[in-house]
């Protein structure tokens, strides 16, 4: 493949200018001839790092980091040499020349030209559908619908939002005609698998994904209307050589500037939501991508952000998820709150029925992570008892030591024991012997039922369950799709085969090998093969029963939320909270009653 010419390195390194690249990443201020600010590489009250516009060159005193300034753009957007230098050369207006000889750090990736090819594809797409939906009748219905979710047209605009036409076959011949050949766009992730020249998308509201450099990279679609029993409510590209979901946020590419300038970034559930936290001038948003958040998503914003903030929904499957969030950012040092949100059920229709202001302030009074979490062991353990303090205790004890601080760890234990009354030098001994306690609390739990009160959907129950309904040819899967949902699953695993597992039936393609080609995880693959194999013989009863105990552990999940709701607007004077306080208590009342029909 070819190289980038040492020439055409050497122009952009002549003609970047090292000032006005650095000062787009931390202030500077002149002092004779250097430039000087804190350093962005760690963290610092008294200006050490120094940039010198003569040599072109940047280092600090503190950490000792230093180089010129392809090496500077290299740490801060965590890019190789070759991106680092095509970055620099867009901006300073150089045209690369490459090469066969130089350094092999200089080497083009070997897939790039193809990954260039294909984020002109996507590009080109999402300009049509873009076009489809603020231009033709037939996307019409879905411009009223955003719209009508207070979307404006700049908002529309800044997204590149569309609208996948309804007939499957258009895509494939308007792209024929384009030149693509038909291997280009078989590989391409816009056309079904199974019947050639299908578009994957149709009669959707498309959301384009864009890398951090704001290429089009991959789509999602929206479902807007038809049998929503068929189709799932979103459909997401799989990974693809330009794309990989686990690896990329939604709208990072408009937000990294204002994550660096305010170093805190805001996780949140997924596109709607992160639109309307941009609408509302809340530019440090962005989203995970059709699966739970990932070590590699934490990693992109770690660079630039000290603070995370969570604003995942408030059911049992965004309680779990903002569980799981806490230990992975605390376990990398980054702290963490909690955004609750005041009323309506997500951002997007805060945004709708109350302003940007409420949903400013509700970021602004978001609660720290130890704070959400033993108000959310208060409810789950509400009995007070011995072992519903040693259950509460063991979950608290997995955030504990995530903790990266000896003084952080010792105020939250205390914390936890003024929180449950217990001894804190007990709850010191507990902490360093948890071992012992968490064997002997789950000897205890495996001689019990499954459905006690409280106790939680085991992660082996919900994946087993929906691998082993991907026997049958449908059957199973059927049956159990009846009774819940995708939302009704805690385990992202298990949530993300139950989608796969919808568009198959979507499409009348449901097989075991068209389940296991849409898995990209290896060890869920063998995990669904191996769990056919062991349970077909009984595999009606375990689905049926498993289903039983998820769509249980689901309704007490929504319990629990249901009560902390209660809680909070009891302690409200306006009336309009004390309305919705009797809602809640009819809602709760429904719960419990579709909870003791289950038992």
């Amino acid at each position: 493949m070819p190289l980038i010419s040492k020439k055409s390195i050497d122009e952009v390194t002549s003609r970047a200018d090292i000032v006005s690249v650095v000062g787009e990443y931390l202030p500077l201020t002149q002092r004779g001839s250097a430039w000087w600010g804190c350093c962005p590489f760690h963290n610092e009250k008294t200006p050490s790092f120094t940039v010198n516009e003569d040599k072109k060159l940047y280092y600090c005193f503190g950490c000792h980091k230093g180089g010129n300034v392809i090496k500077f753009v290299q740490e801060m957007e965590k890019l190789d040499f070759a991106a680092a230098v095509e970055l620099l050369a867009k901006k300073a207006g150089v045209r690369l020349e490459y090469e066969d000889g130089g350094s092999l750090a200089h080497k083009d990736d070997s897939g790039r030209k193809l990954k260039e090819e294909y984020i002109e594809l996507y590009t080109r797409v999402s300009t049509s559908f873009h076009y489809m939906l603020m231009e033709t009748e037939a996307g019409r219905f879905a411009l009223d619908y955003i719209k009508s979710r207070g979307l404006t047209s700049e908002t529309i605009e800044k997204f590149k939002l569309g609208y996948s036409p309804s007939d499957r076959r258009w895509l494939y011949a308007f792209l024929r005609k384009k030149n693509y050949s038909e291997e280009f766009l078989d590989a391409s992730g816009l056309f079904s698998k199974n019947y050639k020249g299908y578009a994957f998308f149709a009669d959707r509201l498309m959301f384009p994904i864009f890398n951090r450099n704001g290429s089009v990279v991959a789509m999602g679609g929206r479902f807007l209307r038809g049998d929503a029993e068929k189709s799932p409510k979103y459909l997401n590209s799989g990974d693809l050589i330009q794309y990989k979901k686990g690896e990329t946020l939604y709208a990072f590419n408009f937000a990294k500037d204002e994550i660096r300038k305010n170093k805190k970034v805001i996780f949140c559930e997924g596109y709607m939501d992160c639109i309307a936290y941009h609408q509302c001038g809340i530019l440090y948003a962005v989203a995970p991508l059709g699966t739970a958040l990932t070590d590699e998503q934490i990693k992109m914003v770690k660079p630039f952000a000290g603070t995370i903030l969570l604003s995942f929904d408030s059911d049992g499957a965004g309680q779990q998820a903002t569980r799981r969030a806490i230990l992975m950012c605390r376990s990398k040092d980054l702290e963490v709150r909690v955004i609750q949100l005041s009323g309506g059920k997500d951002p997007a229709e805060i945004m709708l029925k109350f302003g940007a202001k409420t949903l400013t302030d509700d970021v602004n009074s978001a609660i720290l992570d130890c704070d959400f979490l033993l108000n959310r062991l208060r409810v789950l353990y509400p009995k007070g008892n011995p072992e519903d303090k040693a259950q509460a205790s063991l979950d608290f004890f997995e955030y504990v030591d995530c903790l990266q601080s000896n003084v952080r760890k010792e105020e939250c234990l205390k914390l936890f024991s003024q929180t449950f009354e217990i001894e804190l030098e007990a709850l010191r001994k507990d902490y360093t012997d948890r071992s012992r306690l968490s064997r002997r609390m789950v000897k205890k739990e495996m001689g019990q039922d499954r459905g006690t009160a409280g106790a939680p959907v085991a992660f082996s129950a919900e994946i087993q369950a929906v691998a082993t309904a991907v026997s049958d040819d449908g059957k199973l899967f059927r049956m159990m799709r009846d009774q819940v949902s995708s939302d009704d699953l805690e385990d992202p695993q298990a949530r993300e085969l139950f989608v796969i597992m919808e568009q198959c039936s979507a499409n009348d393609n449901f097989s075991v090998n068209s389940i296991l080609n849409r898995c990209d995880d290896e060890n869920l693959k063998d995990f669904i093969v191996n769990s056919i194999r062991q349970f077909s013989d009984y595999a009606e009863d375990s689905v049926r029963d498993a289903t039983k105990r998820i769509k249980l552990g689901s309704l007490r999940r929504k319990e629990i939320v249901l009560q902390e709701q209660i809680q909070t607007l009891s302690r409200s004077s306006l009336d309009e909270d004390r309305k919705k306080v009797s809602q809640l208590l009819e809602e709760k009342m429904d719960v419990a009653r579709q909870i003791n029909l289950l038992k």
